[in-house]
């Protein structure tokens, strides 16, 4: 028996309805953006409004719409999310991406509720269990092998696996990082982060000597998993999602284009998978990851555990490397390599103080390069680019609109001519004008298929033009243009009232969670996640962290090493000569104990 195709999503950030719909035009099957103040990142809302027409814009290509209420929910907000659920609703969103279980209790519509990864999503059993609670789709933790992935879609074959491909990564599990709300009183499960972990530390040993000075210890690389699409689909992953709902629209535009280009590369050879959404637009230029934000690359864990995933330099962006510095002259460079520089480029390197160092490229004579000012470059500097102006130009050009490809039939009826239209993807109308035929003093055929191909500025380019005629009847141009308009008016009316959203099933379930106590890593905050879980048979459940704070426990758990990262991983058997613990020492005089548990290979960063 033949199997059904494997639908592949690649699911793009919107930071708002502009970098929704340029995400839809470069490629994106599907985006989520934030409504409100409930999603993980409160600085990126949006209206009803907004949202309802990056929706019917989406829906025109298959393309999906998921709102982000991936924060815990106080319980006076209780009343305002169930009724700004009700609103997306009605608005055609696909599903919402949440973190608080108490949601499964309200009084909502039946939309698609989609595991949110702070929900610290890694085990077989945890998933299993969401999805018999009625979710869909499970966002995995970013920390996961592609074996721990693989074992958990053989376990839960019939969940949707999402995961993410790329972008800005937290060094903590998501909904396990406490350190923003105990230090500064801002929730990152709240949307709220201060991102504690992209300052510097220093670090020292039990006996107060310092191993290293202000580096930045918990900053990772941004993640980039180009190499491993196939392997990700082949362990189960359906969906691959972009980080970056804070990121503009260049760095949308040019993320996703890579990744449709990576992910095509893929179903081109594989006919088990095949793209969940329709249409294509040409690209204006050609993409690149390094040439947008990021701070160096890591598959981070994908692949086994390594020690390049962190950035203990800087937590900027580094951008693309370009090459080594040859000569340094007072007012010019030059370079080992010959790279070509335009004026007004950022260029970035690491100095002999172990500090970053920035500048912009003021003019370029041949090999000479002469920054705005003289930065403190010395001969064998590595020289990243961290702005491309003549790429940023690039991606600043009109998106070519994302279109679907079109088959017309023109043809004649007893009264007048008809015009029918067949989409690619399978959405089909037909239209008959009443027109008094004459024949024509000459063909007609080139004229007609002319002016039915201009379709402008719409969703739709024609593929082909069938006329058929009984006689050689006079058609103006009139005609054919009002025609022309109509059918694709139709076209778009029929795609509205073909698109079918899914539905969740809203009976309510009993079966056991995996703990029968939650400590304040369950993230309760209300009473109904409260009254899910002792429906789910939890005995005990302590509050949210942000409810009421506790001492002296983690405040975050990282698959991240500090002493794998220097070479000191004791599993090894690679020794140093400090004495432990060691403790993080912020800029503000704070101390952090750092606790290494080997045995489920995990650090814990614990205020003192």
């Amino acid at each position: 028996m033949l199997r059904k195709p494997i639908e592949i999503e690649l699911l793009a950030p919107a930071r708002n309805v502009e970098s929704g719909i340029a995400a839809i035009d470069n490629g994106a099957d599907a985006v989520y953006i934030g409504a409100g103040s409930y999603g993980a990142r409160q600085a990126a809302g949006n209206s009803i409004e907004d949202i309802k027409r990056l929706v019917d814009y989406a829906h025109i290509f298959g393309a999906k719409v998921y709102v982000t209420l991936n924060t815990i929910i106080s319980e006076e907000d209780i009343s305002d999310v169930e009724e700004l659920i009700v609103k997306l609703y009605s608005i055609g969103v696909d599903a919402l991406i949440i973190q608080d279980l108490g949601i499964l209790e309200m009084d909502i519509p039946p939309i698609p509720l989609h595991a949110s990864t702070q929900m610290d999503n890694r085990t077989p059993e945890k998933v299993a269990f969401l999805s018999k609670a009625g979710l869909p789709r499970v966002v995995l933790a970013r920390e996961l092998s592609l074996e721990e992935i693989s074992a958990i879609h053989n376990a839960v074959p019939g969940v949707e696996i999402e995961a993410f491909v790329h972008g800005a990564l937290c060094v903590s599990y998501s909904g396990q990082c406490y350190a923003s709300q105990h230090c500064f009183g801002r929730s990152a499960n709240k949307g709220e982060c201060a991102q504690f972990c992209r300052l510097p530390f220093d670090l020292v040993d039990a006996e107060g000597s310092i191993i290293a000075r202000q580096k930045h210890f918990l900053s990772l690389k941004d993640m980039n998993r180009s190499a491993y699409i196939e392997q990700m689909m082949d362990a189960g992953v359906v969906s691959f999602k972009i980080e970056g709902r804070l990121k503009d629209v260049s760095y949308v535009k040019n993320i996703t284009a890579h990744y449709r280009k990576q992910i095509d590369a893929v179903l081109a050879r594989r006919p088990q998978y095949v793209r969940s959404s329709f249409g294509g637009s040409e690209l204006q230029f050609v993409p690149s990851p390094y040439k947008s934000f990021n701070r160096g690359f890591t598959d981070y864990f994908l692949s086994g555990k390594r020690g390049d995933i962190s950035s203990f330099d800087t937590p900027k962006s580094m951008g693309e490397p370009v090459g080594r510095v040859r000569v340094v002259s007072r007012q010019f460079f030059t370079m080992q390599e010959g790279v070509g520089f335009n004026n007004g480029d950022g260029v970035c390197f690491i100095g002999n103080d172990g500090r970053l160092h920035g500048f912009r490229i003021n003019r370029v004579d041949g090999a000479r390069i002469f920054p705005q000012s003289m930065p403190p470059l010395f001969p064998g500097a590595m020289l990243y680019r961290n702005s491309d102006i003549a790429f940023e130009r690039e991606l600043a050009r009109p998106d070519a609109p994302r279109r679907l490809s079109l088959s017309l039939y023109f043809g004649e009826c007893a009264d007048g001519f008809t015009l029918s239209a067949k989409d690619e993807s399978g959405v089909e109308v037909g239209l008959s004008v009443p027109f008094a035929k004459e024949e024509a003093r000459k063909p007609q055929s080139e004229n007609i298929k002319n002016q039915l191909s201009k379709w402008g500025n719409t969703p739709f380019v024609v593929d082909k033009v069938d006329v058929n005629l009984s006689k050689e009847w006079f058609v103006p141009s009139s005609l054919l243009s009002d025609i022309r308009r109509k059918v694709c008016d139709a076209l778009i009316e029929e795609h509205k009232k073909q698109y079918a959203r899914e539905e969740r099933n809203v009976l309510p379930t009993s079966h056991p969670y995996v703990e029968s106590e939650l400590s304040y890593l369950g993230n309760v905050s209300n009473s109904l996640a409260r009254k899910f879980y002792k429906r789910h048979s939890v005995e005990k459940i302590s509050p949210a962290f942000e409810v009421e704070p506790v001492a002296g426990v983690p405040i975050m758990y990282c698959k991240h090493c500090i002493k794998y990262s220097l070479g000191w991983c004791s599993k090894s058997g690679e020794r140093h000569c400090y004495r432990e613990p060691f403790f993080l020492l912020s800029g503000d005089g704070r101390k952090f104990r750092l606790q290494f548990d080997c045995a489920s290979c995990m650090m814990k960063v614990i205020a003192e």
